[in-house]
């Protein structure tokens, strides 16, 4: 007789609990994007303009970069053993107009500068001062590759703080709506609590992206240092040799 009392309670209470967990609420919360947006204080939707105009500004400059490291590359690679052959056949003239067609390439940018400063020496041949050259440029070329990449930090590591500011606004929100409706179940709660979780998931979807690529940009920029100095330093020893056999 126990037994079979305790399994009828354990019965009623599980269907009980299918009740409460299937039934409709008595509050009516839209998710979709067009309700949530409705559902805003106009703080809350200037901190989600803010993030979407963060958003936009960082798919700029990684569709720039992207473009940018890209043409680098690819003209690098043609200009590599182009101007290698021009160089070893004593052709510097060759050389710097092969620089010249390959104007995106990193390696050229550098090269051109050491080998048009090399020429307008004589025959002074001044190795220092073209050293100097390639440096220079070297800086000069280093700070374009890296254009961007400081405001994409920048974003990366605000927006989660501005989507935390949306956040504080919708729990505001959420305190006003149980003052105001005097209760405190989910229906007073509701539209405050989606603001907030709409700005936090916001904030969240712009950083990441923009964290993600900072890195690997950050990552290509040092490879493309050293591919430069790689280039002076052979281009030092090229004239050095020259100057040698001279």
């Amino acid at each position: 007789m126990v037994l079979a009392n305790v399994a009828t309670l354990l019965l009623c209470n599980l269907h009980y609990a299918a009740l409460l967990f299937f039934q409709e609420p008595d509050y009516a919360v839209g998710w979709d994007p067009i309700s949530l947006w409705k559902q805003m204080g106009i703080m809350a939707k200037l901190v989600v303009v803010v993030l979407f105009l963060m958003s936009a500004w960082s798919i700029g400059v990684m569709i720039d970069r992207l473009l940018a490291f890209s043409s680098a590359r690819n003209q690098s690679r043609a200009f590599a053993p182009a101007v290698a052959g021009a160089l070893k056949s004593g052709n510097i003239e060759e050389a710097i107009r092969i620089a010249d067609r390959n104007k995106k390439s990193h390696l050229a940018q550098v090269v051109s500068s050491g080998l048009q400063e090399y020429v307008s020496q004589g025959d002074a041949q001044d190795i220092e001062a073209t050293g100097r050259a390639l440096d220079r440029t070297e800086a000069i070329v280093h700070a374009n590759l890296k254009r961007g990449l400081g405001s994409l930090a920048t974003i990366g590591s605000t927006a989660p703080f501005v989507g935390l500011f949306g956040t504080v606004v919708g729990i505001i929100n959420a305190f006003k709506g149980i003052e105001g409706a005097k209760a405190t179940g989910l229906a007073a709660v509701a539209g405050g609590i989606s603001e907030a979780l709409v700005a936090t998931a916001i904030g969240l979807f712009v950083a990441i992206p923009a964290v993600w690529m900072f890195n690997y940009f950050t990552g290509r920029v040092e490879a493309f240092d050293v591919e430069m100095e790689n280039s002076s330093s052979e281009l030092i020893d090229y004239f050095l040799k020259r100057r040698s056999r001279a």
